[in-house]
């Protein structure tokens, strides 16, 4: 139970917002906090944030974010008596007397609850949400009150209920209400009147009593039915149904709101236990396995030939989804996995030309020169962001139509909070443990019961999890040390901190953290590779930049896994001639890469392909052959496979062709020949891997659930301006202000575009007080006092100590800003 002073406190207050003006600041900065659409835009003064506090939307919106016994409690205030002393809330609720105080305690802080523990009241909108109505039984499964289910019941007909149930009859409907009542909550009466009840009718009570309290009676009601409704134990609410009224449910429930009480959260642990470093290792090993899927799955659709076209409706369709987990070797899921993660990323794109496709972005070749573990960081902040859930792919929308990979329909606002929050009960557990799925997803249906929705939620927990395994999270089911800090990057981020608050130590939390414990659990790339005699090369570890891609073109990968085998053939060894590399080139590559001696078979395959690479020559007219070689010329004309080109000798070293030259190439090739493509001017085309990218794009932006989380410095600000509203309006005393730094004397500051923005995020960060010179719409240029709580999207978001509210202005606006001396205070 709250304490003998911290009831005092609660008992005085008449309405919300008197019980906020009785809070410190700091609670009030809490509740801003927690419910921060009350924010948007900051309340004038404390009867507007009391007034938002009570709106539907903001008062549904805390409610889902409730634990299930802080529900519970809730729920229970819906069914009791307001107002409703704590004793008797806490007989609602026995088994949870000692997890009430903290429940009650968040509900009071968040402002769903508020008044002394005598007189707890719950907001009105809340109790309107969780009550019992005709139309919305109550989560507790509780019926309508008796007032409620007798509303609209003749006088003469209480006064026969008062009769069948043996208590006198009274003068008026209010006296007669009062003494059924009294009757129904004392517990001795009420027991002497239920054993007066037939065997049938107690049958039927025991059926409504967990709810839902209506039942279906015929229209002439038998005896036992008649008995209960001529003692109100049963009431009319329609035509051939009737209802449970609420008191007399309590009494055959013992006093209990709910059938089942949690007031304490279900284990998450033990699961199963791993060492920390066996979960760092596997997770690394699965880091290092994500970068190679998304670079390749990239480099597959960095060529003409592989970039997926969108689909008129948007979207990546299913074959070509199909095609891309084959060559991924993975399952059609994973692939979709892969590839939204690489466009949250902001790697991949579309590029908005005609016959529009998908391909990497700018930013991939970009991020390709990064460490690998940087690289890691990159996609893992991007995925822990993201609303749109891979998992949705191939299901249906609300209109039956077929959600697809990169489509629309696959953003879920809840998703990063409860991506995040799964995550966060793994990183609560020791370092090291596995738990089961089941028991995460149990502990989140407590921790957040209303979030998302059952489904949903329990199907975002099992791909976080899946997920989590496949992007290296976690090692073996368990979160390992180095993706920590990102959770703790998240956390500073929504706390924030201000001049006066600690916050986490630099380099403890975000990517820079992260990459520095991942980087010694990566193995060192490698400059070589082992030749084997059967034109293969095994890569027994991730390979450095260079040597990959150059391989990559080389060679086909023929198996994955701790080590890479290369194959090469005749096909890969002529893209790698395309690609613009000599045969000399090749033999010099290979030697000075291989740990073992270049095998004479290979050697002799890039000599044979290159001898008879390029001496044919396609270009375009209609299109043509080109080659010094007129009997090999002769030898293709009179070739029966080649008929459907439609050949045709036009002089000794040129033929014609009625097909395309991208067709001509291709079945040239499969006829055995190593033709190359000719420009228009004669020379040979080179065919790059990374020919192939979209204009600049930025990464989608996730569709926000609500308004971020507020730093500590917007909310101290925040604080500031209503306390400053609330005296304005009468509605509190004035409080000793803070000292508005004085400006000095002179013109507002002028100062350049960067140098103004240096300065106001230098204030924003420490949190002081500076000048600015600012342009009203009118034209009008004039100074202010303002602490910068924000700085983004071309807007300053501060505390104006001139007109003590928060304001948001145009950074165009802004001539210059200048930082108050010491001396200037």
């Amino acid at each position: 139970m709250t304490t003998e002073p911290e009831a005092r406190r609660r008992a005085a207050p008449r309405t919300l917002a008197d019980e906020l003006r009785s809070r410190p600041d700091d609670e009030l900065a809490a509740l801003l906090r927690a419910r921060p659409d009350l924010l948007s835009p900051v309340p004038g003064d404390l009867s507007q944030l009391a007034t938002r506090a009570g709106a539907r939307t903001s008062v549904l919106r805390a409610l889902e974010r409730l634990d299930r016994f802080a529900l519970q409690v809730a729920e229970a205030l819906a069914v009791a008596p307001d107002p409703c002393p704590y004793g008797e809330l806490a007989a609602l609720l026995p088994g949870g007397e000692d997890q009430l105080p903290r429940a009650l305690g968040l509900l009071r802080e968040r402002a769903i609850v508020w008044g002394g523990d005598d007189r707890l009241r719950l907001v009105r909108t809340a109790r309107e949400l969780l009550a019992p109505s005709a139309s919305r039984p109550s989560p507790t499964g509780l019926g309508p009150s008796l007032a409620e289910a007798t509303a609209g019941m003749s006088p003469g007909r209480l006064q026969e209920i008062l009769t069948a149930a043996g208590l006198p009859t009274t003068h008026d409907p209010v006296s007669a209400l009062e003494s059924l009542t009294s009757l129904f909550g004392d517990r001795e009466r009420m027991d002497a009147l239920l054993g007066q009840a037939p065997e049938e009718a107690r049958v039927m009570l025991a059926k409504l009593v967990w709810g839902p309290p209506y039942g279906e009676v015929s229209e002439v009601p038998s005896q036992p039915v008649r008995w209960l409704l001529d003692r109100a134990l049963l009431l009319p609410a329609a035509p051939r149904t009737v209802v449970l009224p609420r008191e007399a449910a309590l009494h055959l429930r013992g006093g209990r709101a709910h059938r089942c009480l949690e007031p304490l959260p279900p284990p998450v642990g033990p699961g199963r236990a791993r060492t920390p470093a066996v979960a760092d290792s596997a997770g690394a090993s699965q880091a290092l396995a994500a970068l190679a899927a998304v670079e390749e799955l990239l480099e597959l659709w960095s060529t003409e030939a592989g970039a997926p076209p969108v689909l008129r409706a948007g979207g990546l369709g299913v074959r070509d989804l199909k095609r891309t987990a084959v060559a991924l070797d993975v399952s059609e899921p994973v692939a979709a996995f892969w590839i939204e993660l690489a466009y949250a990323a902001g790697l991949l794109a579309s590029d908005g030309e005609e016959g529009e496709r998908y391909a990497p972005t700018p930013a991939y070749d970009a991020w390709l020169e990064e460490p690998p573990e940087r690289r890691w960081t990159h996609l893992a902040r991007a995925w822990l962001a993201a609303t749109r859930l891979a998992g949705l792919v191939g299901g249906r929308d609300a209109r039956s139509r077929t959600l697809g990979a990169l489509g629309p329909g696959l953003d879920r606002g809840p998703a990063p909070e409860l991506r995040r929050h799964t995550l966060g009960l793994l990183a609560a557990e020791p370092a090291g443990t596995a738990p089961e799925a089941d028991a995460v997803a149990a502990r989140l249906d407590w921790e957040c019961p209303l979030r998302g929705g059952a489904e949903l939620r329990g199907r975002i927990v099992r791909w976080t999890l899946t997920e989590a395994e496949l992007l290296g999270v976690t090692g073996r089911g368990a979160l390992t040390s180095y993706a920590r800090p990102l959770l703790d990057e998240h956390a500073a981020d929504a706390g924030g901190t201000d001049a006066d608050t600690a916050g986490p130590e630099p380099g403890t939390a975000g990517p820079e953290a992260a990459a520095s414990l991942l980087a010694p659990l990566l193995p060192e790339p490698l400059d070589h590779v082992l030749l084997q005699a059967d034109l293969t090369a095994v890569a027994p570890g991730p390979l450095r930049r260079h040597l990959a891609e150059t391989l990559n073109t080389l060679a086909d990968v023929e198996s994955k896994g701790g080590a890479t085998v290369y194959r090469f053939t005749p096909g890969s060894v002529r893209r790698a001639l395309d690609a613009g590399h000599g045969a000399d080139d090749l033999h010099s590559f290979l030697a000075a890469h291989s740990r073992t001696p270049v095998p004479q078979p290979l050697a002799y395959l890039i000599d044979d392909v290159a001898r008879r690479h390029g001496r044919l020559r396609v270009g375009a007219a209609g299109s043509y052959v080109r080659c010094d070689d007129d009997t090999l010329l002769a030898e293709i004309a009179a070739d029966r496979r080649a008929a459907s080109l439609g050949l045709r000798l036009l002089a000794p070293t040129v033929l014609a062709a009625q097909a395309d030259p991208a067709t001509l190439l291709e079945r040239l090739r499969a006829l055995g020949y190593a033709p190359a493509a000719e420009s228009a001017g004669g020379d040979v085309v080179v065919h790059r891997a990374d020919a192939l990218r979209t204009p600049p794009r930025t990464a989608p932006e996730p569709v926000p659930d609500g308004p971020p989380a507020p730093g500590a410095p917007l909310l101290a600000a925040a604080v500031r301006a209503i306390r400053s509203g609330d005296v304005a309006a009468g509605g509190a005393p004035p409080r000793p202000r803070r000292p508005v730094p004085a400006a000095p004397g002179g013109p507002p500051p002028r100062t350049p575009a960067a140098d103004t923005l240096a300065v106001l995020r230098a204030a924003a960060r420490r949190g002081t007080a500076v000048r600015i010179g600012h342009v009203d719409a009118d034209g009008t240029a004039g100074e202010r006092v303002v602490e910068p709580v924000r700085v983004e999207g071309g807007f300053v978001t501060a505390y104006d100590h001139t007109a003590e509210e928060v304001r948001t202005y145009p950074l165009h606006r802004i001539t210059g800003a200048a930082a108050l001396t010491d001396t200037d205070d």
